[in-house]
């Protein structure tokens, strides 16, 4: 029987404070790291962590300037923070792990894939592209994203969230409002400018057929942001690809645990 209690800590790697939290699993398995989506803490993905396999150790950390994460001297990048991440979790006495990837998180996974081919065993991307090159949402959804004030401003939050993240923001807005609260921890003004600097000339996409790693695409037939075709050139792009494309949006993955977590369970726990 595993423990559900999970313990944060912070983790100094190379002179860098990072948040961490662990769900402990069964001994001996393949931990699983989750990287989030840009401008928020780790703990906006509760209820994916309460609906995956408490077999499956979950590790969660906050990049750089985000949530419980002092900001670094000079923004990292997608090298230098796949680079921290690999340290952090070596730190931790892990010697693999499976990597998960949400918006500006599969961006940190792809990286780390590519950067650190033995030590990331599996690869999950969800809702993500790749990078600069790519097939963008649309204009007006984009200069939503790039203003913190949807996590500091819950009207303004409210006023956008549909036209950003699509499916259940649509339909259950306070769904998503609730994720993004006070206690979601969103990221410093410096922190939410480097997560788009390291995106800025970016791109995964002459990488993708050196991913060599078993990977699991779960794209949102409405996704504003991040349209469901730039998970359909991944898998092309992929040698080890399996491509999901859900009923939902941007932000499923914690807000419909009940259809995702069971696809991403499934994944990382069978024989391949």
């Amino acid at each position: 029987m595993c423990s559900t209690v999970e313990a944060t800590r912070v983790i100094n790697v190379l002179g860098q404070d990072l948040r961490v939290r662990i769900r402990p699993g069964t001994d001996g398995a393949v931990p699983l790291l989750l990287c989030c989506g840009i401008g928020v803490g780790f703990d906006v993905l509760q209820p994916f962590v309460d609906a995956v396999d408490p077999a499956i150790e979950v590790v969660r950390f906050d990049v750089p300037g985000v949530g419980g994460s002092p900001a670094g001297p000079v923004p990292y990048g997608f090298p230098g923070n796949a680079y921290l991440a690999v340290r952090m979790l070596r730190k931790l006495g892990y010697s693999r792990a499976d990597v998960l990837g949400l918006s500006w998180g599969g961006g940190l996974a792809q990286q780390m894939a590519f950067q650190s081919p033995r030590f990331v065993r599996r690869l999950v991307l969800v809702s993500t592209g790749t990078g600069s090159i790519m097939v963008p949402g649309g204009l007006r959804v984009l200069t939503k994203m790039l203003t913190t004030r949807r996590f500091n401003d819950r009207n303004f939050a409210a006023s956008i969230i549909g036209d950003i993240y699509g499916g259940t923001a649509r339909t259950h807005p306070e769904r998503v409002l609730r994720l993004l609260g006070d206690d979601m921890r969103p990221a410093s003004r410096i922190g939410y400018l480097h997560q788009l600097l390291a995106g800025a000339g970016w791109t995964s996409l002459p990488g993708l057929p050196f991913i060599r790693q078993q990977t699991l695409l779960l794209a949102g037939d409405d996704d504003p942001v991040v349209p469901a075709i730039n998970s359909r050139i991944m898998s092309r792009l992929l040698p080890h690809a399996t491509l999901h494309i859900y009923h939902g949006g941007h932000v499923e993955l914690v807000t419909d645990t009940q259809q995702l977590a069971p696809l991403v369970t499934s994944f990382l726990t069978s024989d391949h």
